[in-house]
């Protein structure tokens, strides 16, 4: 069997990741066959790989790269070109099969690095400001704002035309999300603070606990709370009666890749983000770039949540 180098659950390691030799399964009909060239970390993949894993687990999910080979019932890009992809697991590797409507061609303009930031955070993004419908002129609030999602969400929603407030609790990643919400950029150790600037006719949550409640009480009518995190904590608390007499606002529940299977394949929105970056209205922030050596390190900064943005490691 052909095999490759990948990132794998290593116990013995003392970030608990190392690189190894592995088996690389016959392409299914559908897979084309890609040379991985950058990768991105998120924060989901690499806290189950460092703290819960079992040994020999293959995190990964963001990749760019070059396409080597076909799917064998003909379909996929052409080998040689570019690409931006996905998967649910295994990405971290030197070559990959892949679904074919899991990758994305690149324009020339976009890098490598730029593209292994975009598939989770990017997508993630993309579907959760779609809940909100047409958001020209209407209030956006994008809680965690300087991190990897909300970074990319602020530029979304300003291209969209809504009128963006972004929070950070963190006083020095400040100017990051003012560069793109301005004086809408809202310090604060609470989401709470938001409220005065509100009701918002959509809410962007990737924290939970404290926060979500907060955002439940901050809807206009019709409004859309959408959630996709638990960084703070997995249990919210907020007034039921409060939020059921506005009239007709919701909580939805992201999941990215249930979402990818039942709106849209991750070739589309892949598509339109690359575009974007190539247009000029979307600049990933990429905090730190390491040779994929240097996994274990950048795993732990991650974590311990020491920089903004995103984290891309390149493959030679």
């Amino acid at each position: 069997m052909t095999q490759t180098r990948a990132i794998v659950v290593d116990p013995a390691s003392n970030e608990r990741l190392s690189i190894a030799t592995v088996p690389l399964a016959p392409a299914a009909r559908d897979e084309v066959t890609v040379r991985v060239r950058a990768i991105s970390l998120n924060r989901g993949e690499t806290n189950r790989a460092v703290r819960s894993a079992e040994a020999g687990w293959r995190p990964g999910w963001d990749f760019a790269g070059g396409v080597e080979a076909l799917a064998p019932d003909g379909g996929g890009p052409a080998v040689g070109t570019r690409v931006v992809g996905i998967l649910p697991s295994g990405a971290w590797a030197e070559t990959i099969r892949v679904p074919k409507d899991s990758v994305a061609p690149l324009p020339d303009a976009v890098t490598d690095a730029q593209a292994a930031a975009l598939p989770v955070a990017g997508l993630t993004a993309l579907h959760a400001l779609r809940q909100g419908g047409l958001l020209l002129g209407k209030k956006v609030l994008i809680d965690g704002a300087s991190g990897g999602v909300g970074h990319l969400a602020c530029q979304m929603a300003v291209a969209s035309g809504a009128i963006v407030y972004g929070h950070v609790r963190n006083p020095a990643f400040a100017p990051m999300v003012q560069a793109w919400c301005g004086e809408r950029t809202i310090v604060a150790p609470d989401l709470s603070a938001a409220a005065a600037q509100g009701p918002f006719h959509l809410i962007l949550d990737s924290v939970g606990g404290s926060a979500l409640g907060a955002a439940m009480g901050m809807l206009r009518p019709d409004g859309t709370c959408v959630t996709f995190g638990v960084s703070e904590a997995p249990k919210a608390t907020f007034d039921s009666g409060a939020f059921f007499r506005v009239g007709g606002s919701r909580l939805y529940g992201l999941v990215l890749f249930p979402e990818l299977r039942k709106v849209e394949p991750a070739s589309e929105g892949l598509a339109i983000l690359a575009a974007m970056i190539a247009c000029g209205t979307l600049h990933p922030r990429i905090e730190i770039e390491a040779p994929w050596t240097e996994v274990g390190a950048v795993a732990r900064q991650l974590l311990d949540r020491s920089f903004m943005g995103k984290a891309v490691l390149h493959l030679g």
